[in-house]
């Protein structure tokens, strides 16, 4: 009867992880459903006529906002990390720990339906709650590392269309914006990223500041090189097209070096697969007859 539960247990939980991720899917298809259809809408018009995914969450958490304590450092923190993660809305904070007591809560009531408990129900319980606590920062952590990860692949084509934007006459900030107008559907994360950088620098914010906040924002490494030659090429007065154009061609060398070494090690890991999995099963096709004829042969000879 345990392993039924157990599966049961395992299924629900994947299912209402699924469903979260199932309605932030749903809200990225609606953004670009509505680009493709109106295009000349401004898509923060349209946030600040409807309400974000992130404000309706927050209604309907309401009840387990301020049941978890909390203090000025951490609720820093967790903004750092959410909007680390492309959630800047102050409603996602309260979403953030309202889910460390619902998940908790929904895991308990699983482990209840399926009959769970049974065996250990203080083990079971103070498992589910573990786990359901640790859940929001885990995914957290894997849409950080998500986003990064979309960062660096953009990077280089964004500094691409800076870099022709410079050369045909713009001025630095102008290309931002135009960079970042131009990759809102292709790269939807680097282009909200230079768009914080173009309204920091429209808001009177230093352009050399507005950069570093950019690498301090994303904390990639890529960013953060790319921000020291920008100050350094702005400082001294050196060309910023050729010097944007020299670093899009070493991030791309660099991005071809990483792939070929990840083809370089699957020789490596194979080797334990093989080992573990492949050759015990050709040992016994091949040695099992052979073996079946050798015990006969001694059972004939021997009796």
């Amino acid at each position: 009867m345990m392993w039924p539960a157990l599966i049961a247990f395992v299924a629900a939980f994947l299912f209402i992880t699924g469903l979260g991720s199932l309605l932030l899917l749903r809200k990225k298809q609606s953004r670009k459903f509505s680009r493709t259809v109106s295009p000349a809408v401004d898509a923060d018009l349209l946030r600040g006529v409807a309400p974000s995914l992130g404000s309706r969450i927050e209604k309907l958490l309401k009840p387990f906002h301020q049941l978890l304590p909390r203090n000025s450092q951490e609720v820093s923190t967790i903004q750092r990390r959410l909007a680390r993660a492309g959630y800047r809305e102050t409603s996602w904070v309260n979403v953030f720990y309202s889910a460390r007591l619902v998940v908790p809560g929904l895991l308990c009531v699983l482990a209840t339906v399926t009959g769970l408990y049974e065996y250990s129900p203080l083990f079971v319980y103070g498992l589910a709650a573990g786990l359901g606590f640790l859940v929001p920062d885990y995914w957290v952590s894997s849409r950080i590392s998500e986003r990064q990860m979309k960062l660096r692949l953009g990077l280089p084509d964004a500094l691409d269309l800076i870099v022709i934007c410079v050369e045909a006459g713009l001025t630095m900030d102008r290309a931002t914006m135009r960079a970042s107008e131009e990759m809102r559907g292709s790269q939807p994360a680097i282009a909200d990223e230079l768009n914080l950088v173009y309204l920091e620098q429209r808001a009177g914010r230093p352009r050399a500041e507005a950069w570093k906040h950019l690498a301090e924002r994303t904390e990639v490494d890529t960013i953060r090189s790319m921000t020291s030659i920008l100050i350094q090429a702005d400082k001294f007065g050196t060309s910023i097209g050729k010097t944007l154009r020299v670093y899009s061609e070493t991030l791309r060398i660099r991005r071809r070096q990483e792939v070929e070494e990840l083809a370089a090690k699957t020789t490596v890991k194979l080797v334990f697969p093989l080992v573990l999995l492949i050759f015990p099963s050709l040992f016994l096709v091949i040695l099992g007859p052979s073996m079946i004829l050798i015990m006969e042969g001694f059972s004939e000879f021997f009796s």
